[in-house]
């Protein structure tokens, strides 16, 4: 049974760019514009229209950006809630200005150790993750650390959480790693480490989405009997003004905006290529966590019901509930 029709989420991609050349992402490779600041507000308004809760302005590096921080703040003052993701590199410098403006920032680490860390990262941003985390403290904000699980670096869980993430109040973000089209994210995780890291998820000050762990239990996405609804719950807008279907990491088809969101998504043409997510052929098999997410909330299901507790678990920890009242 479908609970909300309108979309939950919209992942802006304020550009392709990025300082990091990350083993598991090929999104740096890209050749990309940076999205325009006038577009930005123009398109918040249509996503306000269209009932959209959560903007994640995202990349590439998003803090690569140099008007971040009035993007960031014009949807904080719209009502959305803000989440942004960062490798932490330019954090300290541009932290004054994005103070109050984000509401889920989230730090990536995926080791205790710094030359595993880098490694994977393919850049020396462990101790720039380090420095974020104290001026980030220093000034009030309320980051988290998002790490990427894989099945080399599991071991690594206890070491963060007890260094890094009790000492610091910090709350740790489990996102298991995802393949997607050519990209080598190393073996999947067994049955066996699958049940460890949910019930790693359940310590205090740690969030894991639980229908993570059953979609991938379950193998995945079913073409058959879909449970993503990426493209009816996620807009993706991509940094040359696009709106991309079904998903930016299976997208097949950009549509110009130009100027007007709103009726392009509600568009035949769009509401077409809605009725077929999670239907195409590379979408059999498909655990991609940013589209899982918004599409567990929506339908209920077993799915909807795994998902629920660690949801609730995390608002509470941030207080976003509050903004949604």
């Amino acid at each position: 049974m479908r609970l909300r029709s309108k979309p939950v989420l919209c992942n802006y991609y304020v550009t392709y760019r990025c300082n990091a050349k990350c083993s598991f992402c090929d999104i740096w490779e890209r050749p990309s514009p940076y999205i325009m600041l006038p577009d930005v507000e123009q398109n918040l308004r249509d996503l306000k229209r269209l009932g959209v809760q959560v903007i994640d302005f995202t990349g590439g590096e998003p803090l690569l950006h140099r008007q971040i921080d009035q993007m960031l703040g014009m949807a904080h003052d719209m009502g959305f809630i803000t989440t942004l993701t960062t490798n932490a590199m330019l954090y300290p410098k541009l932290a004054e200005r994005l103070k109050g403006k984000v509401d889920m920032l989230h730090f990536s680490l995926d080791s205790a150790d710094k030359e595993e860390h880098d490694k994977g990262r393919g850049v020396a941003c462990y101790d720039f993750v380090m420095e974020s985390i104290r001026v980030a403290r220093e000034l009030g904000e309320h980051p988290d650390i998002l790490f990427t699980v894989f099945r080399h670096n599991l071991h690594q869980l206890e070491e963060v959480y007890q260094n890094i993430i009790l000492p610091n109040k910090l709350v740790l973000i489990l996102n298991p790693a995802f393949g997607y089209n050519e990209v080598e994210t190393g073996e999947q995780l067994t049955e066996e480490e699958l049940r460890y890291l949910s019930d790693f998820g359940k310590r205090k000050q740690v969030y894991l989405n639980q229908g993570f762990v059953q979609l991938r239990l379950d193998g995945g996405n079913k073409t058959a009997k879909p449970v993503c609804k990426a493209a009816s719950t996620t807009l993706v807008i991509s940094p040359e003004n696009e709106l991309v279907l079904p998903c930016y990491h299976l997208g097949t088809k950009g549509f110009p905006i130009n100027s007007g969101l709103y009726e392009l998504y509600r568009s035949q043409e769009v509401e077409e290529l809605k009725r077929l997510e999670g239907r195409l052929p590379a979408c059999e098999g498909c655990t991609i966590n940013c589209y899982m997410q918004p599409s567990f909330a929506v339908e209920l299901n077993k799915y909807f019901w795994k998902a629920l507790p660690s949801t609730l678990k995390y608002n509470y920890l941030k207080g976003t509930w509050k903004r949604l009242i």
